[in-house]
């Protein structure tokens, strides 16, 4: 039986121990292990694989050994429970083994779980499971999550009380964060928010966030886009110290002052660009953002534009000036244009 999308979240999160197998299969290697992960521990349990009721299996083993799948399914554990016989790197050359142990299967069996990768419409194992009457074939997609996925994983990780302005932050992180790194996130802003009943802000999103290479540099261009001149010293002595290329900074900055020159631009105003702007922003640092595009204009901006792109070009060419000089004199002059009304 082959299951939609959104049946399948309801299905990873409970899957059916009456049943005698599951295929997960597409693209993206990383959320099918996710997925093959959530649904092995709802079926053994969080000590399922302790107490070896999980018995691993590769394709390729199995094509050499035809009987391993359906020895692992019938074996008798010596721990009492559900058991797992688990599949990996399934291909349609072992389509033949794996049905002889569908249709072999019988209540108190192991639950056959297999993965594999793009399959198309055509494949023998595909076309297994989704004609069995007691098995499901699910699609795995890289596209991101969706809503209802992410409040499930939410709830499972026990995160409820969330505010509309963090939803929105986590949904954004779902889009430029892989599965892994999201899935950690999101187990992160549970225990900072372990016994703390007030709503999840945009700020807690934020902090439980992983911290980015752009960090130390978006601490400069936001000193740059509100003119505080004074400040820029230090942080550009400790962004020299990491060894960031000044040709990096320039493309940084170049990016920064284009969504805000987009921002100021936008017909819906600073707040309405700032929220098309892709990757997305969110958080702190998209009121951030439109504040300062609200504050520099489209006109001015323009000129800092003409800045960045005349600096860009002194880095690139075969001038012997310092370049690390020559990028912080350019972000001093836009601090020092931000100052002017």
């Amino acid at each position: 039986m082959k299951l939609s999308a959104r049946d399948a979240i309801g299905y990873f999160a409970k899957p059916d121990p009456n049943k005698a197998g599951l295929l997960l299969y597409g693209p993206d290697t990383m959320r099918i292990a996710l997925r093959r992960q959530e649904v092995i521990a709802a079926l053994i349990g969080p000590q399922g694989e302790e107490e070896m009721r999980l018995t691993r299996i590769g394709g390729g083993e199995l094509r050499k050994d035809k009987a391993l799948l359906m020895d692992a399914m019938k074996a008798v554990g010596f721990f009492p429970g559900p058991r797992v016989a688990f599949v990996e790197e399934a291909t349609d050359q072992i389509a033949d083994m794996v049905k002889e142990a569908l249709f072999d299967w019988r209540p108190g069996d192991a639950q056959i779980v297999v993965t594999a990768g793009q399959l198309k419409a055509s494949s023998k194992l595909r076309k297994l499971f989704e004609g069995h009457p007691s098995a499901y074939a699910i699609a795995i997609y890289a596209d991101p999550p969706s809503r209802a996925e992410i409040e499930a994983t939410l709830e499972k990780a026990g995160v409820a009380n969330i505010s509309r302005e963090a939803m929105t932050d986590i949904e954004a992180l779902s889009r430029t964060l892989d599965p892994r790194d999201f899935r950690q996130t999101l187990d992160k802003l549970a225990l900072y928010k372990f016994g703390d009943t007030n709503p999840v802000t945009s700020e807690d999103v934020q902090t439980c966030a992983p911290a980015t290479s752009e960090a130390e540099v978006d601490d400069v261009l936001n000193v740059v886009a509100e003119g505080r001149a004074t400040e820029l010293g230090p942080l550009m002595v400790k962004i020299d110290g990491q060894g960031i290329d000044p040709v990096t900074l320039s493309i940084f900055a170049m990016r920064h002052f284009r969504t805000l020159h987009a921002a100021a631009s936008d017909p819906g105003g600073a707040a309405a660009g700032i929220g098309r702007a892709r990757p997305p922003i969110f958080g702190p640092r998209r009121d951030r953002m439109v504040r300062q595009a609200s504050t520099w204009g489209m006109h001015k901006l323009e000129t800092a534009l003409g800045i960045l792109t005349e600096t860009d070009l002194t880095l690139r060419s075969s001038s012997k000036a310092p370049t690390f000089a020559v990028i912080e004199r350019a972000f001093i002059r836009l601090a020092m244009l931000a100052q002017r009304r």
